[in-house]
């Protein structure tokens, strides 16, 4: 019973997440905000959220829980997004857009350290809970894009609430888990940071992440420029998740040990394909279906990068690891993504944005090739 909670819970919050994240570029343009003023207004969420997230990451640790802590977070943020989906006023907006990546966008360490501990104490595999998080944000992308199209973007702000009140409600049953995450030291960080391998490599990551956060900021609007409507962002965020999920199923079949250099490159490889035929796509249906690639990339890269990493770093550091490079790949990564593509999608054009992501993407592929090469010269780890 708890186990279809757990589940169902996981299904309504990454349904009332996937307005927030994907929808709320395309309402804000809506407003008549620009591109350029979107681009730092997400940015300077960003750069919130990367301290909000190890703040209530504390906040769990002291109090013991999690669950209690979740609940606090979302109800501010269920109410901040029916605000913010209602506001017109560009301080209103600011303001909401702010308390949003306070609260609403830390959640999600929180709810997959739940997911992870509920797993592991009912001896449930971890994907059977997060399954369903990627089933609710591919079905409400998609009826979002449906509802949207026909009813206008005023009823965001109702679907908002419509999801995030049936999250509040069943997380009230959630079974509690402490908080173990271990927090970040400065004394791990620094030696985590010491060692030049780990610095280039992490690099890399921001060089090729970069492209990535920058779609899934970005692809609605240019679907819109392309004259596409909010039923085709609704299919293009569906098939992007569903191509996760597909992908996620798999890895490990290709993911062997001593190979994550290489695919990483492919990954790059096939990112730069998809943006530069994106680039070229002329119309938004090309567009959506383009995002089918997007379990390719986004699995092979991120799962690479996670399980490389934990070749080149001292068993003591692998936590810090692990945080460093979400705070990489999520968090700084998006900054930049945020302030330079909303600038260039307004001063270039949707086209050219893309161009030029998909030559960051063959650069980071190329870069990522002259590492794999250093590192099996050095014999930091076997390639096969």
């Amino acid at each position: 019973m708890q186990v279809n909670i757990l589940r169902f819970f996981n299904f309504g919050y990454f349904s009332m997440f996937s307005i927030f994240l994907s929808f709320l570029p395309l309402y804000l343009a809506d407003e008549g905000i620009s591109r350029t003023q979107i681009g730092a207004l997400l940015g300077v969420g960003g750069v919130v959220s990367v301290f909000a997230q190890p703040m209530w990451g504390l906040v769990s640790d002291y109090k013991k829980t999690i669950k209690k802590v979740l609940l606090v977070i979302i109800g501010v943020s269920v109410v901040s997004g029916f605000c913010l989906f209602n506001a017109s006023a560009p301080a209103a907006i600011v303001l909401l857009v702010i308390m949003m990546y306070v609260f609403c966008m830390p959640t999600d360490p929180l709810i997959e350290s739940l997911n992870y501990q509920s797993a592991q104490r009912r001896g449930i595999p971890y994907g059977s809970i997060k399954m369903f998080g990627a089933l609710g944000y591919a079905t409400a992308s998609l009826l979002i894009g449906y509802i949207t199209d026909n009813a206008g973007m005023a009823s965001i702000a109702f679907l908002f609430l419509g999801y995030g009140f049936v999250t509040f409600v069943t997380g009230f049953a959630l079974q509690d888990v402490q908080a173990v995450n271990k927090p970040l030291r400065m004394k791990d960080l620094g030696g985590f940071l010491s060692e030049r391998s780990t610095l280039v490599f992490l690099a890399l990551v921001l060089l090729m992440a970069i492209p990535h956060r920058t779609n899934d900021t970005y692809i609605g609007l240019y679907i819109a420029e392309l004259g596409g409507g909010m039923k085709l962002v609704g299919y293009a965020w569906f098939i992007m998740t569903i191509s996760e999920v597909v992908c996620f199923a798999f890895v490990h079949r290709l993911l062997k040990p001593g190979r994550e250099l290489g695919i990483i490159a492919v990954a790059g490889i096939i990112y730069a394909i998809r943006f530069g035929l994106t680039a070229i796509a002329g119309y938004p249906v090309v567009a959506v279906l383009l995002q089918a690639l997007q379990g390719v990339t986004f699995v092979l890269f991120y799962t690479a990068s996670v399980q490389y990493l934990y070749t080149i770093i001292p068993e003591q550091f692998k936590a810090t690891g692990q945080t460093v490079l979400a705070v990489v790949f999520f968090g700084i990564s998006g900054i930049f993504s945020s302030f330079a593509g909303g600038y260039l999608l307004e001063t270039l054009g949707g086209a050219n944005l893309y161009g030029i992501m998909a030559c960051l993407s063959l650069i980071g592929a190329v870069v990522c090739l002259f590492i794999r090469r250093e590192a099996r010269q050095a014999g930091e780890t076997s390639f096969k």
